[in-house]
Protein backbone atom coordinates (compact mmCIF):
# COMPACT_ATOMS: atom_id res chain seq x y z
CA UNK A 1 0.00 0.00 0.00
CA UNK A 2 1.22 3.50 -0.77
CA UNK A 3 1.88 5.79 1.45
CA UNK A 4 0.34 9.56 1.22
CA UNK A 5 0.87 11.15 4.61
CA UNK A 6 3.90 13.31 4.00
CA UNK A 7 1.82 14.59 1.12
CA UNK A 8 -0.82 15.51 3.17
CA UNK A 9 1.14 17.26 5.33
CA UNK A 10 2.80 19.15 2.59
CA UNK A 11 -0.67 20.35 1.84
CA UNK A 12 -1.58 21.35 5.27
CA UNK A 13 1.54 23.37 5.29
CA UNK A 14 0.31 25.19 2.12
CA UNK A 15 -2.94 25.99 3.37
CA UNK A 16 -1.33 27.81 6.85
CA UNK A 17 0.83 29.48 4.05
CA UNK A 18 -2.44 30.80 2.49
CA UNK A 19 -4.56 31.77 5.82
CA UNK A 20 -1.95 33.55 6.91
CA UNK A 21 -1.23 35.41 3.29
CA UNK A 22 -5.18 36.71 3.49
CA UNK A 23 -4.85 38.14 7.44
CA UNK A 24 -1.46 39.92 6.97
CA UNK A 25 -3.41 42.95 5.08
CA UNK A 26 -0.36 42.97 2.65
CA UNK A 27 -1.23 45.87 -0.15
CA UNK A 28 -1.35 42.19 -2.53
CA UNK A 29 -4.20 40.69 -0.90
CA UNK A 30 -6.64 40.45 -3.60
CA UNK A 31 -9.21 39.76 -0.95
CA UNK A 32 -9.12 43.48 0.63
CA UNK A 33 -12.37 45.71 -0.59
CA UNK A 34 -12.78 49.84 -1.35
CA UNK A 35 -15.43 52.12 0.89
CA UNK A 36 -16.15 55.24 -0.55
CA UNK A 37 -17.97 57.68 1.89
CA UNK A 38 -20.97 59.88 0.54
CA UNK A 39 -20.10 64.16 0.82
CA UNK A 40 -22.53 66.43 2.89
CA UNK A 41 -23.71 69.19 1.87
CA UNK A 42 -23.00 72.69 3.51
CA UNK A 43 -25.60 73.74 6.52
CA UNK A 44 -25.59 77.08 8.36
CA UNK A 45 -24.86 76.60 11.77
CA UNK A 46 -24.49 80.34 12.50
CA UNK A 47 -25.83 83.30 10.49
CA UNK A 48 -24.68 86.66 9.57
CA UNK A 49 -25.84 89.43 12.46
CA UNK A 50 -27.08 92.97 11.22
CA UNK A 51 -24.31 95.36 12.22
CA UNK A 52 -24.93 98.70 13.10
CA UNK A 53 -21.86 101.66 12.41
CA UNK A 54 -21.37 105.44 12.47
CA UNK A 55 -20.00 106.55 8.76
CA UNK A 56 -16.15 106.17 8.34
CA UNK A 57 -16.11 102.82 10.59
CA UNK A 58 -15.85 99.42 8.93
CA UNK A 59 -18.26 96.54 9.61
CA UNK A 60 -17.90 92.81 9.72
CA UNK A 61 -20.59 90.06 8.84
CA UNK A 62 -19.59 86.46 9.72
CA UNK A 63 -21.09 83.03 8.71
CA UNK A 64 -20.25 79.62 10.13
CA UNK A 65 -21.41 77.07 8.43
CA UNK A 66 -21.04 73.00 8.36
CA UNK A 67 -20.10 70.01 5.23
CA UNK A 68 -18.06 68.28 3.79
CA UNK A 69 -14.53 70.48 3.17
CA UNK A 70 -13.60 72.50 1.11
CA UNK A 71 -16.47 75.37 1.27
CA UNK A 72 -16.69 77.80 -0.84
CA UNK A 73 -17.84 81.14 0.09
CA UNK A 74 -19.63 84.03 -1.89
CA UNK A 75 -21.36 86.96 -0.37
CA UNK A 76 -23.97 89.12 -1.84
CA UNK A 77 -25.27 93.00 -1.16
CA UNK A 78 -28.49 93.19 -2.02
CA UNK A 79 -28.78 89.21 -4.32
CA UNK A 80 -25.08 90.91 -6.23
CA UNK A 81 -22.22 88.96 -5.82
CA UNK A 82 -19.14 91.11 -3.99
CA UNK A 83 -16.17 90.65 -6.35
CA UNK A 84 -13.25 89.12 -4.00
CA UNK A 85 -15.30 88.24 -0.53
CA UNK A 86 -15.04 84.34 -0.75
CA UNK A 87 -14.34 83.81 3.20
CA UNK A 88 -16.39 83.32 5.84
CA UNK A 89 -15.99 87.11 6.96
CA UNK A 90 -16.87 89.90 5.24
CA UNK A 91 -15.63 93.63 6.40
CA UNK A 92 -17.04 96.48 4.12
CA UNK A 93 -16.16 100.35 4.52
CA UNK A 94 -19.46 101.99 5.50
CA UNK A 95 -18.21 105.19 4.45
CA UNK A 96 -21.75 107.30 4.25
CA UNK A 97 -25.29 107.18 5.15
CA UNK A 98 -25.48 105.95 1.91
CA UNK A 99 -25.31 102.82 2.61
CA UNK A 100 -27.79 102.27 5.66
CA UNK A 101 -30.06 99.69 4.99
CA UNK A 102 -27.84 97.69 2.50
CA UNK A 103 -28.54 93.73 2.79
CA UNK A 104 -25.57 91.36 2.98
CA UNK A 105 -25.96 87.52 2.73
CA UNK A 106 -23.36 84.30 1.74
CA UNK A 107 -24.00 81.69 -0.63
CA UNK A 108 -22.13 78.35 1.15
CA UNK A 109 -21.19 75.58 -1.54
CA UNK A 110 -19.21 72.38 -1.57
CA UNK A 111 -19.35 69.12 -4.02
CA UNK A 112 -22.60 68.29 -2.33
CA UNK A 113 -24.36 71.53 -2.74
CA UNK A 114 -25.26 75.07 -1.87
CA UNK A 115 -26.76 77.11 1.02
CA UNK A 116 -27.85 80.63 1.57
CA UNK A 117 -27.54 82.81 4.57
CA UNK A 118 -30.42 84.84 6.32
CA UNK A 119 -29.41 88.62 5.09
CA UNK A 120 -27.85 90.96 7.45
CA UNK A 121 -28.78 94.38 7.68
CA UNK A 122 -25.97 97.12 7.45
CA UNK A 123 -27.53 100.30 9.80
CA UNK A 124 -24.91 103.50 8.67
CA UNK A 125 -25.42 106.61 10.90
CA UNK A 126 -23.95 109.95 11.15
CA UNK A 127 -20.89 110.80 13.04
CA UNK A 128 -22.03 111.85 16.45
CA UNK A 129 -21.91 115.99 17.37
CA UNK A 130 -23.17 117.56 20.11
CA UNK A 131 -25.74 120.34 18.20
CA UNK A 132 -25.02 123.17 21.08
CA UNK A 133 -21.58 125.45 21.27
CA UNK A 134 -22.50 127.21 24.34
CA UNK A 135 -24.85 127.15 27.48
CA UNK A 136 -26.87 129.88 28.90
CA UNK A 137 -25.65 131.55 31.85
CA UNK A 138 -27.46 131.45 35.40
CA UNK A 139 -28.54 133.59 38.34
CA UNK A 140 -27.51 132.33 41.76
CA UNK A 141 -30.78 131.07 43.39
CA UNK A 142 -32.99 131.29 40.14
CA UNK A 143 -34.07 127.89 38.72
CA UNK A 144 -31.77 126.95 35.90
CA UNK A 145 -32.08 124.35 33.08
CA UNK A 146 -30.83 124.19 29.61
CA UNK A 147 -31.01 120.69 27.42
CA UNK A 148 -27.91 119.34 25.55
CA UNK A 149 -29.01 117.94 22.38
CA UNK A 150 -26.64 115.68 20.24
CA UNK A 151 -27.01 114.28 16.97
CA UNK A 152 -25.64 111.07 14.57
CA UNK A 153 -24.28 108.24 16.50
CA UNK A 154 -26.81 105.60 18.10
CA UNK A 155 -29.01 106.31 20.43
CA UNK A 156 -29.88 105.76 22.91
CA UNK A 157 -27.48 108.32 24.19
CA UNK A 158 -25.42 108.55 28.13
CA UNK A 159 -24.46 112.10 29.03
CA UNK A 160 -21.72 113.06 31.14
CA UNK A 161 -19.47 115.56 32.66
CA UNK A 162 -15.93 114.58 31.27
CA UNK A 163 -13.78 116.71 33.39
CA UNK A 164 -14.32 120.28 35.60
CA UNK A 165 -17.34 120.87 37.74
CA UNK A 166 -21.06 122.07 36.79
CA UNK A 167 -21.97 125.50 39.06
CA UNK A 168 -22.95 124.23 42.51
CA UNK A 169 -26.48 123.47 42.51
CA UNK A 170 -26.75 122.33 39.14
CA UNK A 171 -26.69 118.96 38.06
CA UNK A 172 -26.65 117.08 34.79
CA UNK A 173 -29.23 114.16 33.57
CA UNK A 174 -27.30 110.99 31.98
CA UNK A 175 -30.16 109.85 30.34
CA UNK A 176 -31.57 113.52 28.84
CA UNK A 177 -28.92 115.91 28.67
CA UNK A 178 -31.07 118.12 30.26
CA UNK A 179 -28.64 120.60 32.86
CA UNK A 180 -30.68 121.99 36.17
CA UNK A 181 -31.35 122.85 39.40
CA UNK A 182 -30.69 126.18 41.15
CA UNK A 183 -27.85 127.81 41.84
CA UNK A 184 -26.19 128.36 45.05
CA UNK A 185 -22.98 130.54 44.07
CA UNK A 186 -21.80 133.27 41.98
CA UNK A 187 -19.21 132.61 39.67
CA UNK A 188 -17.99 131.07 36.51
CA UNK A 189 -17.68 127.21 36.20
CA UNK A 190 -15.71 125.84 33.53
CA UNK A 191 -16.09 121.99 31.97
CA UNK A 192 -15.81 119.50 29.44
CA UNK A 193 -19.25 117.71 29.02
CA UNK A 194 -19.27 114.35 26.62
CA UNK A 195 -21.98 111.82 25.14
CA UNK A 196 -21.85 108.38 23.70
CA UNK A 197 -24.18 106.30 22.19
CA UNK A 198 -24.92 102.87 22.19
CA UNK A 199 -22.25 102.14 19.79
CA UNK A 200 -19.06 103.28 21.83
CA UNK A 201 -18.81 106.72 20.11
CA UNK A 202 -18.20 109.57 21.91
CA UNK A 203 -18.64 113.73 21.22
CA UNK A 204 -17.18 116.27 23.77
CA UNK A 205 -17.78 119.69 24.50
CA UNK A 206 -15.92 122.59 26.45
CA UNK A 207 -18.08 125.45 27.70
CA UNK A 208 -18.61 127.38 30.66
CA UNK A 209 -21.49 129.04 32.77
CA UNK A 210 -21.71 131.96 35.17
CA UNK A 211 -24.02 132.50 37.48
CA UNK A 212 -24.12 136.13 38.53
CA UNK A 213 -25.55 137.83 41.05
CA UNK A 214 -29.33 138.74 41.11
CA UNK A 215 -31.09 141.22 38.46
CA UNK A 216 -31.97 144.49 39.93
CA UNK A 217 -35.68 145.57 39.35
CA UNK A 218 -34.75 148.66 37.23
CA UNK A 219 -31.22 147.92 36.32
CA UNK A 220 -30.08 144.69 34.87
CA UNK A 221 -26.46 145.70 33.61
CA UNK A 222 -23.84 147.36 35.40
CA UNK A 223 -21.54 148.13 32.48
CA UNK A 224 -22.89 150.08 29.04
CA UNK A 225 -20.36 149.92 26.18
CA UNK A 226 -20.88 151.17 22.82
CA UNK A 227 -18.52 150.92 20.17
CA UNK A 228 -19.23 152.72 16.58
CA UNK A 229 -17.46 151.35 13.19
CA UNK A 230 -17.70 153.41 10.18
CA UNK A 231 -19.99 153.76 6.75
CA UNK A 232 -20.71 149.64 5.89
CA UNK A 233 -23.73 148.20 4.56
CA UNK A 234 -25.55 145.39 5.96
CA UNK A 235 -24.78 142.90 3.89
CA UNK A 236 -20.87 143.87 3.55
CA UNK A 237 -20.81 143.13 7.30
CA UNK A 238 -23.07 140.16 8.52
CA UNK A 239 -21.56 136.75 6.96
CA UNK A 240 -18.59 138.48 5.26
CA UNK A 241 -15.15 137.10 5.70
CA UNK A 242 -13.93 139.97 5.98
CA UNK A 243 -14.94 140.71 9.66
CA UNK A 244 -14.84 137.08 11.28
CA UNK A 245 -14.75 137.90 14.91
CA UNK A 246 -17.92 140.15 13.96
CA UNK A 247 -19.83 137.61 12.64
CA UNK A 248 -18.62 135.06 15.31
CA UNK A 249 -20.52 137.82 18.20
CA UNK A 250 -23.41 137.42 16.37
CA UNK A 251 -23.40 133.78 16.09
CA UNK A 252 -22.94 133.44 19.37
CA UNK A 253 -24.95 137.07 20.50
CA UNK A 254 -27.43 138.78 19.14
CA UNK A 255 -28.05 140.78 15.98
CA UNK A 256 -30.73 143.25 15.37
CA UNK A 257 -31.45 142.33 11.31
CA UNK A 258 -33.89 145.31 10.72
CA UNK A 259 -31.87 148.31 12.56
CA UNK A 260 -31.56 151.75 10.21
CA UNK A 261 -29.03 154.74 10.76
CA UNK A 262 -30.72 158.22 11.25
CA UNK A 263 -29.41 159.35 8.28
CA UNK A 264 -25.98 160.43 6.03
CA UNK A 265 -23.16 162.29 7.41
CA UNK A 266 -21.55 161.03 10.62
CA UNK A 267 -22.26 163.95 13.44
CA UNK A 268 -25.84 163.20 12.39
CA UNK A 269 -26.04 159.57 13.73
CA UNK A 270 -23.47 159.94 16.61
CA UNK A 271 -25.50 162.94 17.78
CA UNK A 272 -28.99 160.64 17.92
CA UNK A 273 -26.64 157.93 19.60
CA UNK A 274 -26.47 160.53 22.57
CA UNK A 275 -29.00 162.96 22.42
CA UNK A 276 -31.68 161.12 20.32
CA UNK A 277 -32.09 164.11 18.29
CA UNK A 278 -31.34 164.76 14.68
CA UNK A 279 -29.59 168.32 15.04
CA UNK A 280 -27.18 168.42 12.17
CA UNK A 281 -25.99 167.00 8.87
CA UNK A 282 -22.67 168.92 8.73
CA UNK A 283 -19.80 167.04 9.23
CA UNK A 284 -17.61 170.23 9.20
CA UNK A 285 -18.84 171.45 12.47
CA UNK A 286 -16.83 171.51 15.69
CA UNK A 287 -17.03 171.59 19.55
CA UNK A 288 -16.17 175.14 19.22
CA UNK A 289 -18.59 175.99 16.52
CA UNK A 290 -21.44 173.95 17.33
CA UNK A 291 -22.13 172.93 21.28
CA UNK A 292 -24.88 171.06 21.79
CA UNK A 293 -27.11 172.10 25.25
CA UNK A 294 -30.17 169.65 24.78
CA UNK A 295 -30.71 166.77 27.15
CA UNK A 296 -28.08 164.24 25.95
CA UNK A 297 -26.58 160.46 27.95
CA UNK A 298 -23.95 162.41 29.94
CA UNK A 299 -26.59 164.61 31.31
CA UNK A 300 -28.53 161.94 32.52
CA UNK A 301 -25.80 159.00 33.46
CA UNK A 302 -24.30 161.84 35.59
CA UNK A 303 -27.91 163.31 37.37
CA UNK A 304 -28.22 159.46 38.10
CA UNK A 305 -24.94 159.39 40.28
CA UNK A 306 -22.92 157.22 37.34
CA UNK A 307 -19.78 157.45 35.52
CA UNK A 308 -18.76 157.67 32.23
CA UNK A 309 -15.80 158.42 29.60
CA UNK A 310 -15.69 158.70 26.01
CA UNK A 311 -12.88 156.22 24.52
CA UNK A 312 -11.18 158.53 21.42
CA UNK A 313 -8.27 156.43 19.61
CA UNK A 314 -5.78 158.87 18.36
CA UNK A 315 -7.21 161.71 21.01
CA UNK A 316 -4.56 163.97 21.35
CA UNK A 317 -4.69 164.32 25.37
CA UNK A 318 -7.04 163.85 28.02
CA UNK A 319 -10.24 166.39 27.75
CA UNK A 320 -9.19 167.56 24.30
CA UNK A 321 -12.22 169.40 22.80
CA UNK A 322 -10.78 170.39 19.59
CA UNK A 323 -11.01 169.86 15.61
CA UNK A 324 -10.01 166.78 13.64
CA UNK A 325 -6.14 165.48 13.78
CA UNK A 326 -4.20 162.93 12.72
CA UNK A 327 -6.41 160.17 12.45
CA UNK A 328 -8.78 161.78 15.27
CA UNK A 329 -12.22 162.66 13.83
CA UNK A 330 -14.11 165.07 16.37
CA UNK A 331 -17.09 164.16 14.42
CA UNK A 332 -17.25 160.65 15.40
CA UNK A 333 -16.80 162.00 18.82
CA UNK A 334 -20.04 163.34 20.08
CA UNK A 335 -19.14 164.03 23.61
CA UNK A 336 -17.30 167.19 23.20
CA UNK A 337 -19.78 168.76 21.31
CA UNK A 338 -21.87 168.49 24.87
CA UNK A 339 -21.77 171.58 26.95
CA UNK A 340 -22.46 169.37 30.29
CA UNK A 341 -18.53 168.08 28.89
CA UNK A 342 -16.82 171.40 27.17
CA UNK A 343 -17.79 173.44 29.92
CA UNK A 344 -16.82 171.05 32.93
CA UNK A 345 -13.78 170.90 33.87
CA UNK A 346 -14.63 167.60 35.50
CA UNK A 347 -16.73 167.03 32.06
CA UNK A 348 -13.28 166.94 30.19
CA UNK A 349 -11.81 164.37 32.36
CA UNK A 350 -13.79 162.07 30.80
CA UNK A 351 -12.47 162.84 27.09
CA UNK A 352 -9.30 160.54 27.26
CA UNK A 353 -7.33 158.63 24.74
CA UNK A 354 -7.84 154.85 24.04
CA UNK A 355 -5.50 153.50 25.31
CA UNK A 356 -6.97 154.26 28.91
CA UNK A 357 -9.23 151.82 28.06
CA UNK A 358 -7.10 148.80 28.69
CA UNK A 359 -6.06 150.36 32.07
CA UNK A 360 -9.51 150.88 33.28
CA UNK A 361 -10.28 147.17 32.16
CA UNK A 362 -7.29 145.57 33.88
CA UNK A 363 -7.43 147.35 37.01
CA UNK A 364 -11.38 147.12 37.72
CA UNK A 365 -12.05 150.88 36.91
CA UNK A 366 -14.60 150.45 33.91
CA UNK A 367 -17.17 153.33 34.24
CA UNK A 368 -20.98 152.80 34.28
CA UNK A 369 -21.49 154.10 30.62
CA UNK A 370 -18.30 153.87 27.99
CA UNK A 371 -18.91 155.28 24.36
CA UNK A 372 -15.84 154.10 22.21
CA UNK A 373 -14.48 155.57 19.20
CA UNK A 374 -11.45 154.18 16.93
CA UNK A 375 -9.76 156.34 14.73
CA UNK A 376 -10.13 156.84 11.09
CA UNK A 377 -8.14 153.62 9.87
CA UNK A 378 -9.24 151.15 12.80
CA UNK A 379 -12.78 152.30 12.37
CA UNK A 380 -13.22 151.47 8.41
CA UNK A 381 -13.59 155.01 7.22
CA UNK A 382 -10.29 154.76 5.93
CA UNK A 383 -9.34 151.35 5.93
CA UNK A 384 -10.82 148.26 5.23
CA UNK A 385 -13.30 146.17 6.90
CA UNK A 386 -10.78 143.55 7.71
CA UNK A 387 -8.61 145.94 9.42
CA UNK A 388 -11.64 146.98 11.73
CA UNK A 389 -12.27 143.69 12.98
CA UNK A 390 -9.42 142.83 13.59
CA UNK A 391 -8.82 145.86 15.65
CA UNK A 392 -12.09 144.62 17.42
CA UNK A 393 -10.57 141.16 18.39
CA UNK A 394 -7.72 142.58 19.58
CA UNK A 395 -9.05 145.70 21.39
CA UNK A 396 -12.88 144.80 22.67
CA UNK A 397 -12.45 140.63 23.18
CA UNK A 398 -11.46 140.63 26.57
CA UNK A 399 -13.70 142.79 27.64
CA UNK A 400 -16.41 139.90 27.38
CA UNK A 401 -14.28 137.93 30.03
CA UNK A 402 -13.11 140.96 32.25
CA UNK A 403 -14.40 140.80 35.82
CA UNK A 404 -17.45 142.31 36.69
CA UNK A 405 -18.41 143.32 32.73
CA UNK A 406 -18.84 139.28 32.29
CA UNK A 407 -21.57 139.31 34.93
CA UNK A 408 -23.26 142.50 34.08
CA UNK A 409 -22.21 144.21 30.76
CA UNK A 410 -23.70 145.19 27.77
CA UNK A 411 -21.61 145.75 24.58
CA UNK A 412 -23.11 147.40 21.70
CA UNK A 413 -21.31 147.19 18.32
CA UNK A 414 -22.70 149.35 15.42
CA UNK A 415 -22.03 151.45 12.59
CA UNK A 416 -22.95 155.38 12.10
CA UNK A 417 -24.46 154.66 8.57
CA UNK A 418 -24.64 152.98 5.49
CA UNK A 419 -22.17 153.08 2.73
CA UNK A 420 -24.56 153.16 -0.18
CA UNK A 421 -28.18 152.94 0.99
CA UNK A 422 -30.73 155.23 1.66
CA UNK A 423 -33.17 152.86 2.81
CA UNK A 424 -34.85 154.56 5.90
CA UNK A 425 -32.47 157.71 6.12
CA UNK A 426 -29.40 156.45 6.54
CA UNK A 427 -29.99 152.71 5.53
CA UNK A 428 -29.62 149.14 6.75
CA UNK A 429 -26.70 148.53 8.97
CA UNK A 430 -25.24 145.66 11.15
CA UNK A 431 -25.56 145.95 14.97
CA UNK A 432 -24.56 143.33 17.51
CA UNK A 433 -25.63 143.22 21.23
CA UNK A 434 -23.75 141.20 23.30
CA UNK A 435 -24.31 140.35 27.04
CA UNK A 436 -21.92 137.15 28.48
CA UNK A 437 -24.47 136.80 31.15
CA UNK A 438 -28.33 137.99 29.38
CA UNK A 439 -27.82 137.32 25.58
CA UNK A 440 -30.19 134.69 24.37
CA UNK A 441 -27.68 132.57 22.51
CA UNK A 442 -27.55 133.74 18.53
CA UNK A 443 -30.82 135.69 19.24
CA UNK A 444 -32.25 137.51 15.81
CA UNK A 445 -34.57 140.56 15.91
CA UNK A 446 -36.49 141.57 12.42
CA UNK A 447 -38.05 144.13 14.78
CA UNK A 448 -37.20 147.62 13.33
CA UNK A 449 -34.47 149.74 15.28
CA UNK A 450 -32.88 153.08 15.31
CA UNK A 451 -30.20 154.86 16.66
CA UNK A 452 -32.64 156.02 19.67
CA UNK A 453 -33.20 152.27 20.74
CA UNK A 454 -29.75 151.96 21.38
CA UNK A 455 -29.88 155.13 23.16
CA UNK A 456 -32.51 153.79 25.15
CA UNK A 457 -31.16 150.71 25.59
CA UNK A 458 -27.91 151.83 27.10
CA UNK A 459 -29.80 154.08 29.73
CA UNK A 460 -33.20 152.29 31.29
CA UNK A 461 -30.23 149.16 31.45
CA UNK A 462 -28.57 150.82 33.66
CA UNK A 463 -31.36 152.27 35.58
CA UNK A 464 -32.03 155.62 33.89
CA UNK A 465 -35.52 155.13 33.22
CA UNK A 466 -36.57 159.38 33.43
CA UNK A 467 -36.22 162.12 31.32
CA UNK A 468 -34.57 160.11 28.36
CA UNK A 469 -33.04 162.09 25.49
CA UNK A 470 -35.14 163.18 22.81
CA UNK A 471 -36.93 160.11 20.45
CA UNK A 472 -35.68 157.74 23.14
CA UNK A 473 -37.95 158.15 25.37
CA UNK A 474 -40.79 156.59 22.90
CA UNK A 475 -38.52 154.50 20.75
CA UNK A 476 -38.88 150.80 21.06
CA UNK A 477 -37.67 148.70 23.45
CA UNK A 478 -34.69 146.42 22.76
CA UNK A 479 -35.28 143.92 25.90
CA UNK A 480 -35.85 140.84 23.51
CA UNK A 481 -32.60 139.88 23.05
CA UNK A 482 -32.00 139.12 26.70
CA UNK A 483 -32.71 136.54 29.22
CA UNK A 484 -34.09 138.05 32.35
CA UNK A 485 -37.61 139.77 32.49
CA UNK A 486 -37.37 143.56 31.59
CA UNK A 487 -37.37 146.29 34.42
Amino acid sequence: MRRTFPAMAGAGILALQLLAACSSGGSNNPATAAVTTAAVAPSITAQPQNAAVVAGQAATFTVAAAGTAPLQYQWRMGGNAIAAATAASYTTAATSTAQNGAMFSVVVTNSAGTVTSNSAVLSVNSQLTITASSLPNGTVQSPYSATLQATGGQTPYAWAVQSGQLPAGLALSGTTGTISGTPTTVGSASFTLSVKDAGGAMATLAVSITIGATVGSTSPFGHVVIVVEENANYDSVVGSTAMPYLNSLIKSYGLATQYYSNGHGSITDYMMLVTGQLLTDNDNETPATFPVSVNNAVREVVANGKTWKAYAESLPYVGYTGGDTGLYAVRHVPMPYLTDVQDSATGKLGLVPFTQFATDLASGQLPDYSFITPNLCDDAHNCALSVADTWLQTNIAPLLTSTPFKNDGLLIITFDESGSDDTNGGGRIATVLVSPRFSKPGYQSSTLYFHQSALRLMLEGLGITTLLPGAAATAPTMWEFFTFTPP
